[in-house]
């Protein structure tokens, strides 16, 4: 029996390694493997749409940089800045790279990557289920990892794959989407679900002003409301069951990320608003420094004003914050958080469509951008270490680049 390997399978299989090396929270690692990366896959040419989007991140390292002169700080934390605001311009760049016109199917190619991370966090999922007991939100999460914004994007791929030309037989379709739809279900993310809810609307069309939309918004938002209710209703229980558990996560959204006074005394008020706190302690500091407009520079921390367990750490001082806005606004100030705005717009600004595949990565482009002004708020948007989705963005970069070649 003679086996074929198709030409795309290696590139596939080192692109996978490089959306899925970051799942596994050593950053320290996740950088060298980009770099390496980028090093071995780097281009002659780069069109000019994907370098403008580009330097919306540059800019703000090198603001943060200049900034970083003007201060003194240890140079472990300067260099740690460097390589956390390095992030999005790896991810975009090793994206863009890993597109080769060759390609025979690209977004399958996306999609195999999807799909090799599914199955290891659905693996995962089981072995803490079947070896450790984990019965509840936090212990799944735990085992299983926290979100996963690529496997949300491939998903949606896969719900929509003719409008991607994707090629793959009903067999084959059933079996992906149950292997996405789980391991999506599984890490118990609100932001992962308001995001599959975004992207699903983009590429429905629904994210478009006009009557058919509107009608379309409204009536989402009333059952989002009356949902809210219901659960607000019900009260469920923070130690509940595993549904009351995830429930009472859903109930804190309104308020978790924008409280603006925390009780530090309360460990419940403390922990339920932590991401608010944050926010809080870092407006706080700035204020007092006087620094809003050109931040605080490259190797600058918040003093949170009491150890907090972040992971596997337990810190007073942190670099980086689960908000993106605040991050950049610290290290870049108004300035950088302006840039850090214009990069979230530009994806409302779509090229025309040359053909239909053009057409739809504009949708995918544009649910991006209203996604990434909750991403940032909550997740830190591409800037959060853990996630790869800059590299599926920087590759359908070049995909709209290919087409108009």
């Amino acid at each position: 029996m003679k086996i074929t390997i198709k030409k795309d399978f290696f590139l596939n299989l080192f692109f996978s390694f490089c959306v899925i090396i970051p799942f596994f929270n050593n950053y320290e690692l996740s950088f060298l493997c980009w770099v390496l990366a980028i090093i071995l896959t780097i281009k002659k040419k780069y069109s000019k749409e994907f370098l403008s989007y580009l330097s919306f991140y540059i800019l703000i390292l090198l603001i943060a940089i200049l900034v970083g002169f003007f201060y003194s700080y240890q140079s472990y934390f300067v260099i740690r800045d460097i390589t956390y605001l390095m992030k999005p311009i790896l991810g975009l760049l090793l994206g863009y790279q890993f597109f080769k016109k060759e390609l025979n199917a690209p977004f399958k190619f996306l999609l195999n990557a999807g799909i090799i991370m599914a199955v290891i966090h659905l693996l995962l999922v089981l072995y803490g289920i079947l070896f450790h007991g984990a019965s509840n939100v936090a212990a799944i999460r735990h085992y299983g990892g926290y979100f996963n914004d690529y496997e949300i994007y491939t998903l949606i791929l896969l719900i929509f794959y003719k409008k991607f030309n994707i090629n793959i037989s009903n067999r084959k379709y059933f079996t992906y989407l149950a292997i996405l739809g789980l391991s999506s279900f599984f890490y118990l993310a609100r932001t992962n679900f308001i995001q599959f809810i975004i992207l699903f609307f983009a590429l429905k069309e629904w994210l478009k002003i006009n009557p058919k939309t509107i009608s379309i918004g409204i009536f989402s938002l009333l059952i989002l409301g009356v949902s809210y209710f219901a659960i607000y209703q019900y009260n469920p229980k923070r130690n509940g069951s595993g549904l009351d558990e995830f429930l009472y996560k859903i109930k804190l959204i309104p308020i978790e990320a924008f409280a603006t006074k925390i009780n530090r005394n309360d460990w419940k008020d403390f922990h339920d608003h932590y991401r608010s706190y944050e926010n809080v302690r870092t407006i706080e500091q700035m204020k007092y420094h006087n620094s809003f407009l050109f931040g605080e520079g490259i190797g600058s921390q918040v003093d949170l004003k009491q150890k907090v367990y972040l992971g596997d750490m337990f810190l007073r001082k942190i670099s980086i914050l689960h908000n993106g806005y605040m991050t950049v606004l610290l290290k870049s100030g108004i300035l950088g958080l302006i840039v850090l705005l214009s990069s979230i717009f530009y994806f409302f600004k779509t090229s025309r469509p040359i053909n239909n595949i053009h057409y739809n990565i504009n949708l995918i482009f544009l649910g991006t951008g209203f996604f990434l002004i909750i991403s940032n708020w909550v997740f830190m948007g591409f800037y959060n270490l853990l996630d790869s989705k800059s590299i599926l963005i920087g590759f359908l970069f070049a995909y709209k680049n290919n087409l108009k070649l």
